[in-house]
């Protein structure tokens, strides 16, 4: 990464004189936030420097580092990309890093009210499992496999970044829909004392704190100390979710040049919540009983067993290093090790039995994931006569190893109408006992050249991929080698106003396991993006918005062999198409507004089932809307009061019954609306200090979220009431 800024939070005594740079648009003004017992002073004082690894003074950040792996601005970024805030959180308090992301375009989250896994589509597409998703900490990936997977708790994050559209001319194998980058907090060099206690529906109790502050008078030396515990009952009966993390960190800095910072998390889930499905019967259309009533399942309902339960520890230790020896050379590196253990053990539904019983079946699996990455890069600025470089060059390894010790097999069925648990009766059938590996070496440079007001980014990488896997039992190892180009070129035209219209091209790669009925190791998929848009970044105003057009097509997609259904053949082709508006702007000093609209038009161009079909999960039409208030005269001063609505179009689910197998079904559209009311303590002499309710769909609509096939549909989340109580000192 490039050079860590510290975090500085404003002090009591800025506080005091806080200002607001004030600019008048159509009589509309401008302004950053005051705090509620200030008076707002318009000055020429300036603030802060936003840095790509630091805080956003406001929710409409400014510069970005995951679409070029330098710190850049966002009109000077060749691809679409948001950016959601610490402040935008704190409004929002999101407890899953899904759930941070509710307000961007094109993102759509697949597993209704489960939280287990942050699983989500982007433009139409997510990883080639289940569960693995395309996400990165502190600008390395966050490698997962089979049910391993790392949560992050949006509590330890300063930012969350959504690029869309390929990008593994940086980051190497990844889907083509794009990347969740996670930004860690960091050591500051200013006092930062915070406790936060929360409850809620669920029974919902969450304890955590923030401590960070220079170790000596010079801010050499600094640490910050985060920690969260949290229980509470998942909305499905009979399952919980309990999580405890602690994060500690340290970071010195000799000189302006030189930064070094220990990173580490340590967090274990003794429950990690509901990670089951419903079937299409009872869910999107009623199922009838033997007398021929309809029903519906409710909301609440498992079809697991009470000791169905998911355990994860994961912990992660690294650094991030940059030192820049002058004016044109800065060396980078990111170093991370993380182990994640998983033990997963289920009897989940598999499919409906008429009239009213649901068909199950038995896992478990113990995991033990361990993962090592690295990434040293060298930035070079320099100039070629008018025209001006930031050169950046090179290489990250990646290794991970996955054990799994995993049984599958069949239960009893159970019933929808009166279920009676305990009596699954497991039978196990298949063992399965492996070790998977995956190892991958990438090569890159990129040039960011910018000419009076042209911004051409072009950028290459060659990468090494192996993935292995072997079966205990039969001491068989099967393992496929790939070796990939990837490129990307993107031109800009950055207005003096702030005005930025870009077009690019990006590419992905994305490897492929198994082998066709002969033998044959299956190619890697890669994906191709066409990208047209503009950006409006003013520099004097809190304003982000951007505008852009897409073609997104991936090949080499697997589809099934026309001469046994039961093998895969590669041949097959998704594409995505699309519009994407997203707006964020601190309209006055008193409202925040984000809005967002997304159009994805999806497509199998090539399949031997599913040409022409929509792919499962993929909203045509996704929209949002937010915005809060925050009084700063009268009575009311320090209240801020919040709104919005989210609109997620209708989604297709597939057949998978003989008579019916491979025909589309549609997952009704749904509006949800939240809502919050906060009250800043700082006129009782508590600055930074603040409570607060937050409500998830107000008015408790029940909803599927989606259907993967009709055997695996998913409620959506209920009404959720949070009380959080945050206190500075």
């Amino acid at each position: 990464m490039a050079r860590l800024h510290s975090l500085q939070p404003v002090n009591t005594s800025l506080r005091k004189i806080a200002v607001v740079v004030a600019t008048a648009i159509g009589g509309l003004s401008f302004n950053a936030h005051a705090a509620p017992e200030d008076t707002i002073t318009v000055t020429s004082a300036a603030a802060p420097a936003e840095s790509a690894w630091g805080p956003a003074p406001t929710i409409a950040a400014k510069r970005t580092a995951t679409a070029t792996k330098t710190d850049t601005p966002i009109e000077k970024t060749p691809q679409s990309i948001s950016v959601v805030t610490q402040e935008e959180m704190q409004m929002h308090q999101p407890t899953t890093v899904k759930e941070a992301l509710s307000y961007t375009p094109s993102v759509f989250s697949t597993r209704g009210s489960s939280d287990t896994y942050d699983v989500i589509t982007i433009r139409g597409f997510t990883a080639s499992t289940a569960a693995n998703t395309n996400q990165y900490l502190d600008g390395m990936k966050l490698q997962g496999d089979n049910y391993s997977e790392v949560s992050m708790d949006p509590y330890f994050l300063e930012r969350v970044e959504l690029l869309r559209g390929p990008v593994s001319v940086l980051y190497g194998k990844s889907h083509p829909g794009g990347v969740v980058s996670m930004v860690s907090k960091r050591p500051t060099t200013e006092p930062l004392k915070e406790v936060q206690f929360k409850m809620g529906s669920d029974n919902l109790w969450q304890t955590g704190f923030d401590f960070s502050d220079a170790i000596d008078d010079n801010g050499e030396f600094s640490y910050r100390l985060t920690g969260l515990g949290r229980s509470e009952n998942a909305q499905q009966e009979m399952s919980k979710s309990t999580r405890y993390a602690i994060a500690p960190a340290f970071s010195w800095r000799p000189d302006s040049k030189t930064d070094f910072t220990f990173l580490s998390n340590f967090q274990s889930d003794p429950d990690a919540g509901y990670y089951g499905w419903l079937p299409r019967q009872g869910t999107v259309v009623p199922f009838y009983d033997a007398e021929g009533n309809a029903h519906k399942l409710p909301t609440d309902f498992n079809e697991g067993e009470q000791d169905n339960r998911m355990s994860r520890r994961q912990q992660m230790v690294g650094y991030s290093f940059s030192h820049a020896f002058d004016d044109t050379f800065t060396v980078r590196q990111n170093l991370r090790y993380t182990r994640v253990h998983t033990l997963y053990t289920s009897v989940y539904g598999n499919g409906y039995i008429a009239p009213a019983q649901i068909s199950r079946a038995f896992v478990r699996s113990d995991e033990d994931l361990n993962s090592f990455t690295v990434d040293t890069q060298l930035q070079s600025s320099f100039a070629t006569g008018a025209v001006d470089h930031t050169l950046l060059t090179g290489v990250d390894y990646l290794r991970t190893r996955n054990d799994i010790d995993a049984d599958y097999g069949s239960a009893n069925p159970i019933g929808m109408i009166n279920p009676q648990y305990g009596n699954a009766n497991v039978n196990l059938n298949f063992p399965y006992e492996i070790i998977n590996r995956q190892e991958q070496t990438g090569l890159y440079a990129q040039d960011q050249a910018e000419w009076n007001q042209w911004v051409l980014t072009l950028g290459g990488r060659y990468d090494f991929a192996k993935s292995s896997t072997f079966t205990r039992s039969t001491s068989s190892l099967a393992e496929i080698n790939d070796e990939q180009f990837t490129w990307r070129g993107g031109l800009n035209y950055v207005f003096d106003n702030g005005i930025a219209p870009y077009v690019s091209y990006s590419e992905s790669f994305e490897p492929i396991a198994g082998a066709s009925k002969q033998g044959q190791p299956f190619d890697p998929s890669r994906g191709k993006q066409y990208e047209a848009g503009v950006k409006y970044v003013p520099n004097d105003l809190p304003v982000t918005i951007t505008a852009a057009v897409y073609q997104l097509t991936k090949d080499k997609n697997l589809t099934a062999d026309p001469a046994d259904t039961t093998f895969s053949v590669q041949g097959g082709e998704i594409r995505s198409r699309g519009f994407e508006f997203e707006a964020k702007a601190a309209l006055t000093s008193n409202i925040d507004l984000t809005a967002a609209y997304s159009f994805t038009d999806a497509e199998y161009t090539h399949d031997t089932l599913l040409e022409g079909q929509r792919p499962v999960e993929v909203p045509r039409n996704m929209a949002s809307l937010w915005a809060d208030y925050t009084f700063h005269e009268t009575a009311l001063s320090g209240l801020t009061v919040g709104a919005g609505a989210r609109y997620v179009g209708n989604t297709v689910g597939y057949y998978t019954t003989t008579a019916q197998n491979n025909e589309p079904f549609s997952v009704a559209s749904y509006t949800l609306v939240d809502a919050t009311l906060k009250y800043d303590l700082a006129r009782f002499g508590m600055p930074g200090s603040s409570v607060g309710v937050n409500v998830k769909n107000l008015f408790d609509r029940d909803y599927v979220s989606s259907c993967y096939r009709d055997y695996a549909c998913y409620w959506g989340a209920e009404r959720q009431i949070v009380g959080t109580a945050t206190f500075r000192f």
